[in-house]
């Protein structure tokens, strides 16, 4: 053996230069999605059947009534096991009782008591929580711990004793840039509360669309939305269908930036008086609210007092990000307000609107959240920081005495794999923070900004990655195992699907649009060894704006295949032993399906003009599977090749790594460390594995720096 299994799995099989430590608990057999904070597994089994019954012992109500009849349907749909909705009088009949001790308050609040116990015995499972909300996440791990066998359907016996890290764990959804239907929105909802997530902050204005009903401030909606808002019924409705789910709705509406629309019916809170329209690109524009005019106060308190009878939560977020000042310094009469208040910076103007706007939602009984740019000295101490900007901005933001929330390193529309979101954490930069200072962090929201989905598209975007996030905001820290996370992972995202989650089916039903076909096994091998590129690649590619259809293949696709870790892994075992004739075939094997899939795609391809664009991928896909097993065969015979060898299958990959179409080769680097490893190889046949590793990590960093902005 070359290299140690850990070496091999520190450079390539985990693909992200970090080793994994094991998991608090032993849960290998367990298919849990958060881990519980205290996870002991029992003896024996408590087997399902159609004698199934539950009983209430202390507090119930209509909500608690309703989670446990969802909790039900899903159990019947999952077994197929008839099981009606029978209660029974006598606590000691129930195979699950249920016991809550007092009933809360109607809408869930920030810091309300999540924690809940759940005993499993041969017998019987006694579910116990506090309040109605422990009650709810209960029902959830109940459900995730259903496994089988030949003798049909059980819960393993356990002893889970569980309560949240943190006590913010959001979802954020942009519903400016692209309208999502209130369908969607539950949809996610319902998904949300499967993983323990609490927090759904809705961001309802951009420069794209003001998507929210003002009966006070009808032009608002009616001339920035295209017709596409939400009513307040429909506001209502979602407020109360989270709430039966234990999950808090924080609204957003941008300010003092971001506000394009809300002047194409509303021009006098513009800093610039001109014409406006709904802006159809994307991207960080200049148009923003007068903060001189108490006329612009006066609208926004009317606004907000309206917004603060939909919105029954204590939080409120006036986003405050990437204002250019532009129009600010443009405008003389805004110039000599802030002369005459010594105001010198468009930060500071920006300071004296929040401080206005914190008043507004101070006297409605609100606290404001806002964005990293609403950080300044005078900022009131009870706003709370959603920081995009990064672990260190948030310690920071915490030092100096404010709440804050992160979000930065959960952007999906970066489309980064799970494992890189997994492996981020809220106090990964608090070490230096004294305990009362990190106790300010509150945990994070994971981000699916608008620009590149649709409501067709949203859900393959978030789901199941999302679920992952959900993990690191309610799991022990030390809960970090990468493959017990994907393996878990793997069946929630299939559970998903029992709240009426569309991730798969919309992902398939794209794909036969495409071809136009049910027959899609070509392209979804081809999907699986592709991944879309982030917004921000993707717009060096293609400018998309507000009207452009979001149907091709990248946009069809999940965000992430297997492949970045299956090949990593199968590289990874012929470089632990290079004379390993199995890693050797088992490779040769993988590179031959290649360029079989490449061959069969090409009538696939040309058949679609949409899919047309993929072929010089599925061209550079057989390329790349011959100049792999060129490797292979080099390595295992221990030769090394002829000079020009390497520099001419680098650059095969290097031609691979190049923008051209919407998707890229996520395991590519993989490759590359595999050809310039079979290149070096005979150089090190009599070093020493440590030499050998060394060597090997200084070739993944070489090449894996070509991909830094696929990571």
């Amino acid at each position: 053996m070359r290299l140690l299994n850990a070496i091999s799995a520190l450079l390539l099989v985990s693909a992200m230069c970090a080793a994994q430590p094991t998991p608090v608990d032993p849960i290998d057999r367990f298919r849990v999605m958060p881990v519980p904070a205290s996870l002991k597994p029992g003896s024996g089994q408590m087997r399902l059947g159609p004698d199934f019954r539950l009983a209430f012992v202390g507090y119930t109500d209509a909500r608690l009534s309703a989670s446990v009849g969802r909790m039900v349907k899903r159990l019947t749909h999952r077994t197929g096991i008839e099981l009606p909705l029978q209660y029974s009088t006598d606590p000691a009949a129930a195979m699950l009782v249920i016991e809550c001790k007092s009933a809360g308050k109607p809408i869930p609040q920030f810091g309300d008591d999540e924690s809940y116990t759940l005993e499993v015995t041969a017998k019987q499972a006694k579910l116990k929580a506090n309040l109605p909300v422990g009650v709810l996440y209960g029902l959830e791990t109940f459900l995730q711990l259903i496994d089988s066998d030949a003798q049909g359907y059980y819960l393993p016996a356990v002893t889970i004793d569980d309560k949240p890290r943190f006590p913010w764990r959001g979802l954020h959804i942009d519903a400016g840039r692209h309208f999502q239907p209130v369908e969607v929105i539950k949809r996610n909802l319902d998904a949300m509360a499967m993983v323990k997530l609490n927090v759904f902050h809705w961001h309802l204005t951009e420069d794209q669309g003001f998507r929210i009903e003002s009966k006070k401030f009808p032009k608002l909606h009616e001339m920035g939305s295209d017709g596409l808002y939400y009513t307040q019924d429909q506001v209502r409705d979602v407020v109360q269908y989270a709430a039966d789910r234990g999950i808090r709705v924080v609204p957003e509406f941008d300010m003092p930036a971001h506000t394009t629309a809300w002047f194409v019916g509303m021009p006098e809170l513009a800093s610039a008086q001109r014409t406006y329209s709904i802006e159809r690109k994307f991207g960080v524009f200049d148009p923003v609210m007068d903060p001189t005019r108490e006329e612009t106060y006066k609208i926004l308190r009317e606004f907000l007092k309206e917004m603060t009878t939909l919105f029954p939560d204590a939080y409120l977020h006036i986003g405050g990000d990437e204002n250019t000042g532009k129009d600010w310094k443009a405008n003389a009469r805004i110039q000599e307000f802030m002369d005459k208040r010594g105001i010198k910076t468009n930060a500071g103007l920006q300071t004296y609107f929040n401080q206005r706007i914190s008043e507004i939602l101070t006297k409605l009984d609100r606290k404001m959240v806002g964005w990293d740019e609403i950080l300044t000295p005078d900022l009131p101490a009870s706003a709370v920081v959603q920081s995009w900007r990064g672990e260190k901005a948030l310690a920071e933001t915490a030092r100096l005495g404010h709440n804050a929330i992160l979000s930065s390193p959960y952007y999906l529309d970066q489309l980064q794999g799970a494992a890189k979101l997994y492996l981020a954490d809220p106090l990964a930069a608090a070490g230096e923070l004294k305990p009362e200072e990190a106790a300010r962090i509150l945990g994070g929201e994971t981000c699916m900004w608008g620009e590149a989905i649709s409501p067709e598209t949203i859900e393959h975007r978030i789901w199941p990655r999302a679920a992952a996030v959900a993990e690191r905001f309610w799991s022990p820290r030390n809960v970090r195992d990468v493959d017990d996370m994907y393996r878990r992972l793997a069946i929630i995202d299939i559970q998903l699907e029992e709240v009426g989650l569309q991730h798969n089916s919309n992902s398939g039903r794209m794909l036969r649009r495409l071809v136009e076909s049910d027959d899609t096994e070509l392209l979804k091998k081809f999907a699986n060894l592709v991944n879309l590129y982030s917004l921000g690649a993707r717009d060096t590619l293609k400018q998309d704006d507000q009207q452009t259809p979001l149907t091709r293949f990248g946009d069809s696709i999940p965000a992430e295949g297997t492949s970045r870790r299956e090949v990593a892994v199968k590289v990874g075992r012929l470089l632990t032993d290079p004379d390993s004739r199995e890693a050797a075939d088992e490779l040769r094997r993988m590179f031959k399906g290649w360029q079989k899939l490449s061959a069969e795609l090409r009538p696939v391809l040309d058949s679609s003009p949409q899919l047309r664009e993929n072929q010089v991928r599925a061209d550079e896909l057989s390329e790349l599977a011959a100049a792999g097993t060129d490797a292979v065969n080099y390595m295992s015979a221990g030769q090394a090749p002829p000079p020009p060898w390497l520099g001419t299958r680098i650059a095969i990959t290097d031609r691979a790594a190049r923008g051209k179409t919407l998707v890229y080769f996520p395991w590519l680097h993989s490759v590359r460390v595999l050809i310039a490893a079979a290149n070096d190889a005979p150089k090190y046949k009599d070093a020493t594995d440590s030499e050998w590793a060394m060597h090997l990590a200084l070739l993944c960093e070489q090449y894996e720096i070509h991909e830094r902005w696929h990571w």
